[in-house]
């Protein structure tokens, strides 16, 4: 009995020991971050890199607005992403809500090569794009930086997946009751929907808020960049202030982290239930 006991008692310190050890990897890098933006940048390239926290916040801030203008920056980043989760989630799910539960000609040939084209490069539709954006003026625009991805192919396959098991006798009986196909859809399907509305609208904020090449190729002035854009700027050639770097980072790192924990509990509960339908 004794000898089980003390099993057991190595068994959870060693998943304990283990657990821990990944929890400091995985925290480490925004412990990192974090000290790099409270210290100047020849404290982090030298050795050994200092690992406490310093007093040039302010000055690294200040620094990072002066090169960048990071409160415009972050107004951009924040509006094109908000802006194309709403339309995207709009189109994502009366698209994939179409698919589930209406029955048309082609409907299933159109959904593989929807699927399909996800494995398409997306390098592949830079020119294109920037040629249809040229062509009707509209680059170093939000239309611009919001438009080319609405119809993303994944977060319509995500809320398919959720819409199919919903049950077809719940809308045969609003029907009955007259009630229109919008109605159905807005006050009886997508109620149910919160848990994958959640964890697809993750999914869109984090591919847009991430998204560097479309935004490098239709920006041209500064006073329209992104995050990532602006963050490419601060990389030079002969010389990095990984202060000011490590600031941006961490600036940028904080509305995606604000989303997540708003959206956890939704995310975990909505990526769960897809996996079981």
């Amino acid at each position: 009995m004794r000898q089980s006991t003390t099993k057991r008692f190595i068994g959870k310190l060693g998943m304990y020991t283990l657990l821990t050890i990944f929890l400091i990897i995985s925290v480490f890098p925004f412990y990192w971050m974090l000290v790099g933006s409270t210290n100047p940048s020849d404290k982090m390239i030298s050795s050994p890199p200092t690992l406490t926290f310093g007093g040039q916040f302010m000055e690294n801030l200040v620094n990072l607005n002066n090169t960048v203008g990071i409160w415009r920056v972050m107004f951009n980043s924040l509006f094109v992403a908000g802006l194309y989760v709403v339309i995207a989630l709009i189109v994502s799910t009366a698209a994939a809500y179409a698919f589930a539960k209406f029955n048309f000609k082609g409907r299933n040939t159109i959904f593989i090569i929807m699927i399909l084209s996800m494995m398409i490069p997306y390098q592949a539709t830079i020119i294109p794009l920037f040629q249809m954006m040229s062509a009707y003026g509209l680059l170093d625009t939000y239309f611009a930086l919001i438009a080319p991805q609405l119809c993303y192919p994944f977060a319509i396959f995500l809320m398919r997946q959720n819409f199919l098991a919903f049950p077809d006798s719940l809308l045969e009986s609003a029907r009955l009751d007259g009630a229109h196909e919008f109605k159905i859809f807005t006050k009886i399907v997508l109620p149910s929907m919160k848990p994958a509305l959640a964890a697809t609208s993750i999914f869109l904020f984090m591919y847009q808020w991430n998204n560097f090449m479309w935004p490098l190729v239709a920006i041209r002035t500064e006073e329209m960049y992104t995050f990532p854009v602006a963050l490419s700027t601060l990389n030079g050639v002969s010389y990095t202030d990984y202060g000011q770097m490590m600031m941006g980072i961490s600036l940028a790192t904080v509305p995606i982290i604000i989303v997540f924990l708003i959206l956890q509990k939704h995310f975990i509960s909505g990526m769960l239930g897809s996996a079981v339908k």
